[in-house]
């Protein structure tokens, strides 16, 4: 009432900020929050300063910073510039690791893992970007050069390597323990090192001119890119077009009449020019890497052998 500075209780402090009794103590017996006065029995006092202090330690405790830092921003150390960016880079990192983690239950639960692989696809997971790459150079260099085929094979997979973000999607996680699994099967580095990879997919026709082959796969090539674009489906109705242009090119460039016996030919040669699970290689790398799908970049054959067929 005489304008003298108003003087607070431990219990006043605790009503005005919501901290505890028991914590205000703690907080003025070791320093953080030294009394302003005291009664002539011994009572501590607060003055409006103090209780701006409280509430800055408030906050910042409630922000998870530990009582050393928080003694050092008091004392004068440390700006709460410096302490807010500090504890946003490892909010950001727990961030990470925790949307990590939810895509990894996601995946186990999705795919009803059992113990063994789930703790195959989390040792996956959590794999640094080092050794991701690391890997994946493993892989291509596993390929060899011993022949043509793995020769495009390894020069392919160089251009478009599989990069995993540092927060990935449930589907970018996903695809990228599909494909470090793949990578890791010698089986499949096998199969790789043999695939016939645009444009050595010309292969698929050993027993043609090469000057017929270099008319006719490029036809059929682009005829299936546009048919997927515009979401035919090889079974439908609408691919029977698409079908019996590629057939009657085919039966004009090889002097063959067109019918079953020239389209089961073809049939058979596209599958046997196609590796589904090569295909699937490609396709993880696309999902891991978040790339649009490019019609004309997809293995032409799946699509003509079913529309063939």
């Amino acid at each position: 009432m005489n304008g003298a500075t108003p003087l607070y209780s431990i219990g006043e402090l605790s009503a005005r900020t919501g901290v505890p009794v028991r914590t205000i103590r703690f907080y003025s017996d070791t320093g953080l929050l030294p009394p302003t006065d005291r009664t002539p029995a011994g009572y501590r006092r607060y003055d409006d300063a103090a209780l701006g202090r409280l509430h800055l330690v408030g906050v910042l405790r409630e922000l998870d910073v530990d009582l050393g830092t928080v003694r050092r921003v008091l004392d004068g150390d440390l700006s709460v510039a410096d302490v807010a960016a500090a504890h946003a880079d490892a909010t950001a990192l727990q961030i990470r690791a925790l949307r990590l983690r939810h895509s990894m239950l996601r995946l186990v639960a999705r795919r009803g893992a059992g113990p063994e692989e789930t703790v195959l696809m989390h040792r996956i997971a959590r794999l640094t970007s080092d050794e991701r790459r690391r890997a994946v150079a493993d892989f291509v260099t596993g390929l060899g050069t011993d022949t043509p085929y793995a020769r495009d094979a390894a020069a392919a997979l160089r251009t478009a390597l599989p990069e995993l973000p540092d927060e990935p999607s449930e589907a970018q996680l996903a695809a990228w323990v599909e494909l470090a699994e793949l990578i890791a099967d010698d089986g499949f580095r096998g199969r790789m090192a043999q695939a016939a990879l645009p444009p050595a997919d010309e292969a698929v026709l050993p027993d043609v001119a090469p000057e017929a082959v270099a008319e006719l796969i490029p036809f059929v090539r682009q005829a299936v890119a546009a048919a997927r674009e515009a979401g035919i489906d090889p079974e439908a109705a609408d691919a029977v077009p698409v079908v019996d242009a590629v057939a009657e090119r085919f039966a004009a460039v090889l002097g063959r009449p067109d019918g079953p016996e020239l389209r089961e030919w073809m049939a058979r040669r596209f599958e046997a020019g196609h590796d589904p699970l090569v295909e699937r290689y490609w396709r993880l790398v696309w999902a891991v890497n978040d790339w649009q799908v490019v019609p004309g970049h997809l293995p032409f054959q799946p699509w003509m052998v079913r529309a063939l067929r």
